[in-house]
């Protein structure tokens, strides 16, 4: 008997690359916070791969049918997705799955591992990694590696926007899968921390300044003269972009720096009453914040990017990453009720058309199918 994961049940999958399940870390691990439970109704054996200290154990939304394995790696910036992404690699090829899904092209590096053991592979290949003003050069010569042995390596590739895949056909030859991420339409919730609704400026993001970050701190300081700002997220490393946001927040009353945020209610509450939500990401493709802040009907200005205008379309207003500018745009929407709130319509029915969970499971499960009965197709042709 060949030594695998597949159940008498159905089908198996390891899932690879990301900081493990349930994680609230970002893109990757929303994903499989979805993805993972909805195989499991399906019959599938379902392992996702993580970290130490990086999953919510108590959970109660955790579903327990979903296996977890921690492995080791080293914790750094330049080194912890490489180191881990080698672990979990290793250990999945001791279990071979029916199919490996992997996110994020550092992990190409150990795609030839699981090809020796016949494990076909699916890799989400995010942004244009090597192109984060976050990398040093030598990260971002990592990245450009382990993009060049996955368009080499990987079976199937998951693109999440559509500018993303135009990229990769145009740089690397291969065509793939789009598959953009899901938005989840919350029930209405009550405003947060007291600020009444449509009263505040949002920005929920990482600190990194590819996200707009400084610009928005810019802008924060004017926009706080007339209403409340409300800044979530952090670098997860304590830099300078943290210290500014801690002193925005000291300057003013009406500032407030919440910092990471992993409650989803709170989260979504926040967008669902926001007067405003600044989505300043520029490299990446289909981001999953902004697909979630469509879901609760946030008004949203936009960092006008490609990538932005792909996924909004014409359900935001988007502006120049321009501290004024921002300003004058986000002033311009907190000042104007019915604005607001058509902007707001327009983004949760772009949303509930183009980018539900149930759609983006779906795709997901079909391309793994696809991909293990390529190898089956294979593996009888061999014996003929």
């Amino acid at each position: 008997m060949r030594d695998h994961l597949m159940t008498e049940e159905g089908r198996s999958v390891a899932i690879l690359g990301t900081r493990g399940y349930p994680s609230y870390y970002g893109g990757f691990e929303t994903l499989v916070r979805k993805l993972s439970p909805y195989l499991v109704d399906r019959g599938w054996d379902v392992t996702v791969y993580g970290r130490n200290g990086t999953t919510v154990v108590d959970d109660p939304g955790r579903d327990r049918r979903v296996k977890t394995v921690t492995t080791v790696g080293v914790e750094s910036k330049a080194l912890s997705t490489l180191s881990y992404g080698l672990t979990s690699a290793a250990h999945a090829t001791r279990r071979r799955p029916d199919v490996a899904l992997i996110m994020n092209v550092a992990n190409g590096y150990w795609l030839p591992l699981l090809k020796a053991r016949g494990i076909p592979t699916v890799l989400n290949v995010d942004g244009i990694e090597w192109e984060r003003d976050k990398w040093s050069t030598s990260a971002k010569t990592v990245f450009k590696g382990g993009a060049h042995l996955t368009a080499r390596f990987a079976d199937c590739l998951i693109y999440d926007s559509h500018e993303i895949a135009r990229r990769w056909q145009r740089e690397w030859k291969r065509d793939g899968i789009f598959i953009p991420y899901g938005g989840a339409v919350p029930p209405q919730l009550a405003p947060v921390d007291g600020l009444p609704s449509r009263s505040y400026a949002l920005m929920v993001a990482r600190f990194v300044p590819e996200n707009s970050v400084r610009e928005f701190f810019a802008a924060a300081e004017k926009l706080s003269r007339d209403w409340d700002v409300v800044i979530v997220g952090s670098s997860g490393y304590g830099d300078e972009l943290d210290a500014e946001a801690d002193r925005l927040s000291r300057s003013s009353d009406r500032i407030h720096w919440l910092g990471h945020v992993s409650d989803d209610d709170k989260l979504f509450a926040l967008w669902q009453h926001a007067g405003v939500y600044f989505h300043g990401h520029s490299v990446g493709g289909t981001n999953p914040a902004l697909v979630q802040a469509m879901a609760c009907g946030a008004p949203i200005v936009a960092r006008d990017t490609v990538f932005n205008r792909e996924v909004l379309a014409d359900s935001a207003r988007f502006v120049r990453p321009d501290g004024d500018a921002i300003a004058t745009e986000l002033a311009a929407v907190m000042s104007d009720p019915e604005l607001q709130s058509n902007l707001g319509r327009r983004s949760r029915e772009r949303q509930a058309s183009h980018y539900t969970w149930d759609g983006v499971c779906a795709a997901y499960e079909k391309a793994m199918i696809s991909q293990i009965d390529a190898r089956a197709a294979t593996g009888r042709n061999a014996h003929l």
